[in-house]
């Protein structure tokens, strides 16, 4: 098994060449300028490739963009053995990325969390406080006698009828 940093250099060299390949080599009109490799991942033991692609366009472009690449997928593997120069070369599978897709759905996630903060704004504009704008109780006016003798007993410890302290 191959330890981790020649599978990420490999990774890194097969995303180049394929991507070079695609742009400059393979001539297949479904492969247009509207592919890009994003991602490339090797297994441990260097024998599989997983290469992750976008494609701008519709439906219809993406599944022309993955016959297309399914068809030249020999002649891009040949590109990566002879720039690896490695005993064996990966075996190549192309999958489609699924990043712009997501990020679409997380933009579209935090419009409607924005529009309903903004419903949230609206409707509290006008409102005013459940407890009053001070949330602390005070002391109310004439409970406290300003006595110091009162005070003071109200310092100690009660005591119940057995003579132990209470709360």
């Amino acid at each position: 098994m191959a330890d981790n940093a020649r599978a990420k250099r490999l990774a890194d060299l097969i995303r180049e060449v394929v991507a070079q390949k695609l742009h400059r080599g393979v001539k297949d009109p479904r492969l247009g300028t509207n592919v890009t490799v994003t991602d490339t991942r090797v297994t441990g033991d260097l024998r599989e490739a997983t290469v992750f692609y976008t494609v701008y366009g519709d439906d219809e472009d993406r599944k022309a963009a993955a016959a297309g690449l399914e068809s030249a997928k020999g002649v891009l593997r040949s590109a990566v053995g002879a720039a690896a120069g490695i005993k064996h070369t990966p075996s190549l599978t192309f999958v489609a990325d699924a990043v712009p897709e997501n990020a679409k759905a997380i933009d579209e996630l935090l419009a409607r969390a924005k529009e309903s903060d903004e419903e949230v704004r609206k409707a509290s504009s006008g409102a005013e406080y459940a407890g009053g704008a001070d949330p602390y109780r005070r002391p109310e006016e004439g409970l406290d006698s300003g006595d110091p003798e009162s005070a003071a007993e109200d310092d100690e410890p009660r005591r119940d009828e057995r003579g132990s302290e209470g709360a």
